[in-house]
């Protein structure tokens, strides 16, 4: 099973754009681990942030990437223009797997869930039996849950715009296919939203 990686970086005022080219180098470089799939910049959500979804096919990939972060004099080859950097480990959940590539829409929903103390198991269950039928509606890049840091569920859903993300979620709803019936009773009220568009060099676009 792979192991993901969301790496979020806070950039100075309006600095995305001028950090994205050296980190589109530095994610391409030849010693980098793991592969890139997504880079987005926030619309609505906390602004000037990068948000970046890597894959790595071994535990020693991915510490390997993250040893050589930590341990660079120019973290992500854009230094001047951040402010800090967090990374988190995420497993997927095997039934959304693989992650492809492509052209999905412009609007990609980043949501996370944080589920009760006994919470993750019956909801990935829920949402095992609730997806097929989900994306039968719009498609879904991935969903998966932390493996470090507080237990975290996080889904990442395109769209071709807001207004088509807020009719999909209502038609699902009207329809009773959404959220997963009884997944909510395992969920706290602690959730998150961003709404981010692709970066230029973001393999899922």
């Amino acid at each position: 099973m792979p192991l993901f990686d969301i790496t979020t970086l806070s950039t100075e005022l309006f600095a995305a754009a001028k950090a994205a080219p050296a980190l589109q180098e530095w994610l391409a470089a030849p010693e980098a681990k793991g592969s890139l799939l997504g880079a987005w910049a926030p619309d609505i959500g906390t602004l000037n942030d990068v948000v970046l979804l890597r894959q790595f096919e071994s535990a020693e990939d991915l510490i390997a990437e993250r040893s050589r972060t930590h341990l660079s004099d120019n973290p992500f080859g854009c230094m001047e223009h951040l402010r800090s950097w967090r990374s988190d480990t995420y497993l997927p959940l095997e039934f959304t797997l693989p992650v492809t590539p492509g052209e999905y829409g412009k609007v990609y929903e980043i949501r996370t869930y944080k589920p009760k103390l006994n919470g993750m198991g019956p909801t990935i269950e829920k949402w095992r039996e609730a997806v097929p039928v989900r994306t039968g509606y719009s498609p879904l890049s991935i969903a998966m849950y932390s493996l470090d840091g507080p237990t975290r569920f996080t889904q990442i859903w395109p769209y071709d715009s807001a207004n088509q993300r807020a009719e999909i979620r209502g038609k699902t709803v009207a329809d009773g296919i959404w959220p997963p019936k009884g997944g909510p009773d395992w969920l706290t009220g602690d959730m998150t939203s961003t709404l981010a568009v692709p970066l230029p060099f973001s393999p899922l676009k």
